[in-house]
């Protein structure tokens, strides 16, 4: 018999950077909050404290902040004529797992997107035209401006205790920032980061090509900090232990540094780790939840009732869980309607790594946003009917680590051990440095996500099934970038230099990593035939149900999505406190 709980105002589905936020502002409203986390608890002291974390086999190779496929996973296919078998080893992507999620072990690059990837689609047909988006294409507008989202980036800029140079404030032009960004109302709350060799060496060259660099926005503490929920975040030390890993120096933001200290503190939130959410309940219309069926540590089911399910978990586990509770018309791609896993998109990045023999980049004096920037190839930068694609990339050298295993890069055609490898490594550890492009990505009509009709989960649930392989659209994009990058690499003149950049006719591949920005499935909107949500992140069949995180996103922005991602929680959580709670119904009406 499944066991029934006593009832709560609102239940979190997760417990990563979305729920922690909207824990905060559920509890301010004085409503009675569960989070539910289907992982293990961790805190800064004592998971994440030195010298345990510093430890590059356990957590850099061996993954242990992640989700193990044993435990979750998704089955992968390039066309819905080919068979889908499960992602069995973790690479491509690296979801987290316990209490913080992804907000543990990501690098920290904090962005916001410019104003016209939100209203990407309205822009391409307004600056260049209709005709030249492919037809089987399905970009969209988010629903919602920049400007509305502007004091919400803002916020979420000062909770996680930003390091940055800005380029705009309130319109004005500022020397060392991002001249293209959109304006904003405030500088970064904390300078940047200080700059290494690398980025000296990078910024004379993108200089003298005439670009307009200025140091990465990073959420990497360039100075002690305390944040506006009362969190200290001490400075950076450039330990390089960033990337797959928690902070051993509580410098880097992340839910247990930012939020959840001062969460926890409140007495009407609750957390449960070990519950796993398996299903969203709706009373008899089918248009109102009643709460969550979850699996408990013990392997029993549990009733949750509940008057307001927010869910936060990672984008695609967001997606599975809105069609096994058969929330919103599962997409069809054969005849193109339906809405739950459409817009499945990632993220199209390449880079260049460059070999000096006359200059020693110190690689172990690294921090995850320690980078300098070009974004003179940006969204609104690029004339997309003369170059033959849509979309941007941002052009960055960055030195993040130099731990022995992970980053050890060798001139192309080294032996992979041995003698002649052992030589390689002594002559080129500390001269290397690398230039990559991290671009936007579009949404097609072939790539989605469903269920899959074969693999089950332990629960004896149907895995989630990814359907995605590279365009030529996106293809284009990054070898326009390539040649940027060429441009720059002939000024900085290397001794050696190898590039890794998709070419016409590459398929996606699981095995080596790229980003853990996999975006869309229950993307946001302003039309219920093509968007699970609507501009509030609400769903559009079940009134009681939100959905955060970029599983929202109808197509991926040139930039790393978190910043995004904070700005739309807040944003949701202000409609729902002040729309929502004094007339519980649809936000929108169509």
């Amino acid at each position: 018999m499944i066991r029934q709980n006593k009832p709560v105002d609102v239940v979190l589905v997760g417990l990563g950077w979305t729920s922690s936020i909207m824990g905060m502002e559920m509890t301010e409203a004085g409503l009675e909050v569960l989070a539910l986390e289907r992982g293990k608890d961790q805190n800064t002291v004592p998971d994440f404290a030195y010298p345990q974390m510093a430890d590059e086999l356990t957590y850099g190779v061996r993954y242990k902040l992640m989700s193990a496929p044993a435990d979750s996973t998704v089955t992968v296919r390039h066309s819905s004529q080919d068979v889908a078998v499960p992602y069995r080893q973790l690479g491509s992507f690296l979801p987290g797992n316990g209490v913080g999620g992804a907000g543990t072990h990501w690098n920290g690059h904090t962005w916001r997107p410019m104003p016209e990837e939100l209203r990407l689609r309205s822009y391409v047909e307004e600056k260049f035209g209709a005709d030249i988006i492919p037809e089987d294409m399905t970009i969209q507008d988010f629903g919602v401006s920049y400007e509305e989202l502007e004091p919400h980036f803002d916020f979420f800029e000062k909770i996680l205790g930003v390091s940055g140079t800005a380029g705009n404030i309130k319109g004005e032009i500022q020397p060392g920032g991002n001249i293209f960004e959109g304006p904003r109302q405030a500088p970064f709350p904390l300078p940047p980061l200080q700059r290494t060799l690398n980025d000296t060496v990078f910024e004379n060259a993108a200089k003298i090509k005439g670009f307009h660099p200025f140091p990465l926005p990073a959420a990497n503490a360039s100075e002690a900090y305390k944040n506006p929920y009362g969190m200290q975040l001490g400075p950076c030390n450039y330990c390089g232990f960033c990337e797959r890993y928690g902070c051993i120096n509580n410098s880097k933001a992340s839910p247990q540094t930012c939020v959840l200290g001062a969460l926890k503190q409140r007495k009407n939130f609750s957390y449960r780790t070990g519950c796993e959410v398996i299903k969203i309940n709706k009373d008899s219309s089918g248009k109102k939840a009643t709460g969550v069926t979850y699996i408990d540590p013990n392997g029993d089911e549990v009733f949750q009732p509940a008057n307001l399910v927010i869910i936060g978990s990672y984008a695609y586990h967001n997606v599975r869980l809105l069609l096994l509770s058969e929330i919103g018309k599962p997409y069809d791609p054969v005849s193109n309607t339906g809405v739950v896993g459409r817009n499945y998109a990632y993220q199209m990045v390449g880079g260049a790594t460059l070999f000096f023999k006359d200059k020693n980049f110190n690689p172990f004096i690294g921090a995850g946003g320690n980078a300098t920037v070009i974004d003179d190839f940006g969204t609104n930068q690029i004339d997309f009917k003369k170059e033959g694609f849509i979309g941007g990339s941002y052009i960055f050298a960055a030195m993040t680590n130099g731990q022995p295993i992970r980053n050890m890069p060798l001139p192309s055609g080294t032996p992979s051990w041995g003698a002649e490898w052992k030589k390689a490594v002594k002559a080129n550890y500390g001269h290397t440095m690398t230039i990559g492009t991290h671009g936007s990505n579009m949404s097609y009509r072939d790539c989605y996500l469903s269920l899959d009709p074969t693999y089950k989960d332990k629960h004896g649930l149907p895995m989630l099934s990814m359907t995605f392989n590279w365009k030529e659209n996106d293809i284009r994009m990054t070898q326009f970038m390539k040649k940027q990058i060429e441009g720059i690499v002939e000024v900085m003149k290397p001794d050696h230099v190898d590039y890794s950049f998709k070419d016409f006719g590459s398929e996606y591949d699981v095995r080596p990593y790229q980003t853990t920005h996999n975006v869309g499935g229950a993307v946001m909107g302003t039309d219920p035939a093509t968007s699970v949500l609507n501009r509030y992140l609400q769903s559009w069949d079940v009134h009681n149900v939100f959905v955060m995180g970029s599983s929202a996103f109808p197509q991926n922005i040139q930039y790393n999505p978190t910043g995004l991602v904070g700005a739309l929680t807040y944003w949701s959580a202000k409609a729902i406190r002040e729309k929502y709670l004094p007339n519980p119904g649809p936000l929108v009406q169509v």
